[in-house]
């Protein structure tokens, strides 16, 4: 019995940190739900975000554990560096990962198309152009007029212009992917 007093402290801290951190959670998956219901966001895309959200609730309820039970700093200070310098090193390493990661969140919440826009892609050494299939969490799948499927890293969306195609001249395009269709041979 004595013990359990002794940490009641801890205990009552850990347990109010915990729900703080959970009800933060609940209130930004509802608004992230509700913000891509609002800017017609498929449930796929919304659900890439919220896997986010998770893992940053996640690691912030850890790091308050670390604080709220005493953790003496010192050591973890020397651990945590050890562990940041190899992380570093990996993210430097993997670099365009974390880019592209990064990026596809700022699309989900700030780029005019969605899947299903015909899109044109202003590259000088590769333009390319095609329905956007599906927005994953490292690229973009373009399904071309060509019937070819390219995956484009979400990073260079960022740093590249992007045209959308009107809906009126979208029939032209898809006459010209059922031509294509009609003309691969068959098995």
């Amino acid at each position: 019995m004595e013990n359990i007093t002794e940490y009641t402290s801890q205990l009552v801290q850990s347990a109010a940190l915990i729900i703080l951190l959970l009800l933060i959670r609940i209130i930004l998956r509802r608004t992230i739900r509700n913000y891509a219901k609002k800017v017609e966001r498929l449930e796929h895309r919304t659900g890439l975000i919220m896997k986010h959200v998770d893992f940053a609730v996640f690691f912030l309820i850890v790091l308050g554990l670390i604080t709220v039970w005493g953790v003496d700093f010192r050591n973890l200070g020397v651990f945590m560096s050890s562990v940041f310098a190899v992380i570093g090193i990996a993210f430097f390493a993997q670099w365009s990962i974390l880019s592209n990661i990064t990026s596809g969140v700022i699309m989900f919440f700030t780029f005019p198309y969605k899947i299903g826009d015909y899109i044109k892609i202003h590259d000088k050494e590769i333009p390319s152009e095609g329905f956007i299939e599906d927005i994953k969490t490292f690229h973009i799948i373009l399904h071309t007029k060509d019937n070819e499927v390219i995956t484009y890293p979400n990073s260079m969306m960022l740093q590249k212009g992007v045209s959308i195609i009107k809906p009126d001249r979208i029939p032209e395009i898809i006459t010209e992917i059922d031509k294509n269709k009609m003309e691969l041979p068959h098995d």
